[in-house]
């Protein structure tokens, strides 16, 4: 499925959820790269 996070103020990333880290932020991946975020809804 894909997700979509905020990882700052500008930048944000979209790619296949992972898993769901500690404090609601969650685990995304981009072409073998992990990447944690708060989720955008």
């Amino acid at each position: 499925m894909l997700r979509s996070i905020s990882m700052g103020k500008y930048i944000s990333v979209q790619g296949l959820f992972v898993r769901e880290s500690s404090q609601g932020k969650i685990v995304v991946s981009v072409g073998g790269k992990t990447f944690e975020g708060t989720p955008i809804s």
